[in-house]
């Protein structure tokens, strides 16, 4: 096979049962041959659903993005794909490739086309392309030289540009269920071809259930796992593996976290937090404050976001939560992790605790609406410092009125323009919301 693995995996002159498979990964001898072995994603392959319309031959195979979680079919969806159509399956991945193999592997595409053979091109992690390597792509997928079939973990509304997700059809694939991703477990325990039938392996199904959990969704986690499981199992006198409770352990290690600093799951880690704590929920506000720490999230940004919302949706109801907020991205800076998830869970519990609210935020933006309003509008004259002689002369500081020393300026010099005078950008009315502190209603 060559560098572009130009011949489909399921191809009549490829035979999967011709190449070797000696030294790879379970995940990747198990990878589904066709539909009838593929598990999940039913909303996409079940009866009359668009993809097994189209693995069925119903209709011109269109370019796609699909965009799921790790594990969860993308890759054996593509090369399905472009077997079922006939066409030749070309795959790059976007992390070793450039703008010069795109180019090459489009123009084979063409050649091919010559010939009245179509190809797939299948990009793995399209996220990764920049702008001019995405853009790269459009002519051919545009003309129809190659179609398209795109593999990103990342939302492509903000990962891929306009010009190429206006050329594709996007598709979601699911997290795969902690059932679905047992089946593929049993699936390799009983195949004697490609799977771990050989090694006459018995796991109890708490076992197999404690994997598919530990897995997250993820196929590729599971059987990975599993195979280390099976593989580091001394056989008995009969060749016969029973894997253990503490073999299991040892073989998922940590527990796989869906976190990634760079991506969207950050941010919608970030945004549960931020909205539990709005909503006085001091559990889920824990909960996910140990999903991001865990996970690997830098504690130093999640103090920071502490330090925001302190401000913007506690405010005035609770002066202290600034302080207690600021204490704790302090002593994070100092003394750093695993420690410093003392100080951001006590942060944490303070600011979902305390009353909430949005006074200052949304005066700010009362006034923020003036300001643009009136953004040339001159300071008037009286509020105005008088530096150098020539400035008094003509009338800076005039009028201007020292509150020490006359209490009456307060209420008698107006310090806004003459054209908003009288606004009100900060409410009383709202200034408390919520739960009074240390309330356990």
């Amino acid at each position: 096979m060559d560098r572009w693995n130009s011949r489909s995996l399921f191809s009549d002159d490829a035979p999967p049962e011709a190449v070797s498979t000696e030294g790879t990964p379970l995940a990747e001898r198990m990878r589904p041959r066709s539909l009838p072995e593929f598990v999940g994603q039913t909303h996409l392959v079940g009866e009359g659903r668009i993809l097994r319309r189209l693995l069925a031959g119903g209709g011109a195979l269109p370019s796609l993005i699909l965009w799921g979680a790790p594990g969860t079919g993308k890759t054996t969806l593509a090369r399905l794909l472009a077997d079922s159509s006939g066409q030749r399956f070309i795959a790059l991945s976007a992390v070793f490739s450039g703008v010069k193999d795109l180019r090459e592997a489009i123009q084979q595409a063409k050649t091919e086309k010559r010939y009245g053979k179509r190809t797939v091109l299948f990009i793995d992690e399209i996220h990764r392309f920049n702008k001019s390597q995405q853009d790269a792509l459009l002519h051919a997928v545009e003309n129809g030289t190659v179609t398209l079939i795109g593999a990103t973990t990342e939302n492509p509304s903000f990962e891929v540009t306009g010009a190429l997700l206006s050329r594709c059809r996007v598709l979601v694939l699911n997290q795969l269920s902690e059932d679905e991703i047992k089946t593929i477990l049993q699936n390799a325990l009983r195949d004697e071809e490609r799977g771990l039938a050989s090694f006459k392996a018995s796991i109890s199904d708490q076992l197999l259930d404690r994997i598919a959990h530990s897995a997250g969704g993820d196929a590729r986690v599971a059987l990975t796992a599993l195979d280390a499981a099976v593989e580091s199992t001394a056989p008995d006198a009969n060749g016969a593996r029973a894997v253990t409770e503490q073999t299991v352990i040892e073989a998922l290690g940590r527990a796989h976290y869906a976190y990634d600093k760079g991506g969207e799951e950050h941010y919608n880690l970030i945004s549960a937090l931020i909205k539990s704590l709005r909503n006085s929920d001091v559990d889920a506000s824990l909960y996910w404050l140990a999903r991001m720490i865990e996970g690997g999230a830098d504690p130093i940004f999640i103090a920071r976001r502490l330090c925001i919302l302190a401000s913007e949706d506690v405010g005035l109801a609770d002066p202290q939560a600034m302080v207690q907020a600021a204490a704790a991205a302090d002593i994070v800076h100092l003394i750093g992790l695993p420690e410093a998830l003392f100080p951001l869970s006590q942060a944490t519990i303070y600011l979902a605790r305390a009353p909430k609210s949005n006074a200052v935020k949304n005066a700010y933006h009362r006034a923020l609406i003036d300001a643009e309003e009136t953004a040339r509008v001159p300071v008037p004259l009286h509020l105005r410092n008088a530096v150098t002689p020539l400035m008094k002369q003509v009338g800076y500081g005039k009028d201007y009125r020292y509150v020490h020393s006359d209490p009456d300026a307060k209420e008698e010099m107006e310090c806004l323009p003459e054209q908003l005078r009288g606004r009100k950008y900060f409410s009383e009315d709202e200034q408390i919301k919520g739960e009074e502190f240390g309330s356990d209603d």
